[in-house]
């Protein structure tokens, strides 16, 4: 049995014991463009690799647009859709809004697919290999992914507002929103280390700054010496609010463990990352993460597939869009 026969039978074990919806799930498979698109793993990484070469940040950015887009009705490409006179999409979301980056790099990698295979790939399955590459190529793990979505012809702005986790919800909130997908708790502290990577906005943790839960002074969850930093970051004023900060300012671009370390200093940056230590399953997977490096990779490169098949269209659902910001 070779390498490919091998991950394609241990596939179809996972289907058939851990996954709720098998017969969607299952429809995905590792070898899907192999005779019709046999190049588009090439191409996407050339991308990807140029993008994050010009922009390290961009990792960050194509991690968290996947992720903006699986959590909202499931993996279909919905939240690449612009606004059109009848469709309101998920890119004016709160989450979103003058937040969300990379559309412009998936456009991109769908230009030059469409020139390989017209009318094969999905905006959808791009963004997914997009993301895989982005994690790998800023350090984090190779895992596969199969493929053989297709895309959404609608979106949902409200869906969007209501479904992504805010970094200022509770754990318990952000926990009912993963487990609503077919997630659990563990995907949450799992997927939260692509924290280990990226910028926050200042707006989305300056609470914890001069005014943690009304109470007029700073998160004591935060330690000293990181919290005076940030209040030079994003001074107390509207003016900063747009101002960046690192969510994990010791190894900026390296997608590593260190977020996890950084947890247990009292130095996450979001209030739900640090909101992991105040759980004891979520606080025991941060202590085993921060201190093995191999498991974190492990387990995250499984996390990110198990959220990458959430809601799939596959077969004759949904469509293969030949520009990813508009239905056909």
């Amino acid at each position: 049995m070779n390498h490919n026969q091998t991950i394609q039978s241990t596939f179809s074990l996972v289907c058939l014991f851990f996954f709720t919806s098998p017969l969607v799930f299952c429809q995905l498979d590792y070898s899907f463009y192999d005779d019709t698109c046999p190049n588009l793993s090439k191409i996407v990484t050339y991308a990807v690799s140029s993008a994050i070469a010009n922009e390290t940040r961009m990792a960050a950015s194509l991690i968290r647009l996947h992720f903006h887009d699986c959590i909202v009705n499931g993996c279909d490409g919905s939240v690449l859709l612009d606004d059109t006179s009848s469709l309101r999409g998920e890119k004016g979301a709160g989450a979103n809004q003058n937040s969300a980056r990379g559309f412009e790099i998936i456009d991109d990698i769908k230009a030059n697919v469409e020139e390989a295979c017209p009318s094969t790939v999905s905006c959808t399955d791009i963004l997914t290999l997009a993301a895989r590459d982005a994690v790998y190529l800023a350090g984090g793990s190779y895992y596969y992914v199969p493929l053989g979505r297709r895309d959404a012809t609608t979106a949902s702005l409200s869906a969007a507002n209501e479904q992504i986790p805010a970094p200022f919800e509770s754990l318990r909130n952000i926990t009912a929103k993963f487990t609503s997908k077919g997630l659990d708790a563990k995907d949450v502290v799992v997927l939260s280390g692509a924290h280990t990577i990226g910028f926050a906005q200042c707006f989305t943790f300056k609470d914890r700054l001069f005014n943690f839960n009304g109470s007029n002074q700073p998160d004591p969850a935060l330690h000293t010496s990181l919290l005076k930093n940030l209040q030079s970051q994003c001074p107390n004023q509207d003016s900063s609010n747009s101002n960046l900060a690192p969510l994990d300012p010791v190894t900026i671009n390296k997608f590593d463990n260190v977020y996890y370390k950084n947890i247990l200093n009292k130095s996450g940056l979001l209030q739900s990352d640090q909101a992991l230590m105040g759980d004891a399953t979520s606080a025991s997977l941060v202590n085993k993460y921060s201190k093995y490096p191999y498991l974190f990779s492990k387990d995250f490169g499984a996390s990110m597939v198990k959220m990458a098949n959430i809601g799939v269209l596959t077969g004759q659902t949904g469509e293969i869009r030949k520009n990813c910001r508009v239905a056909n």
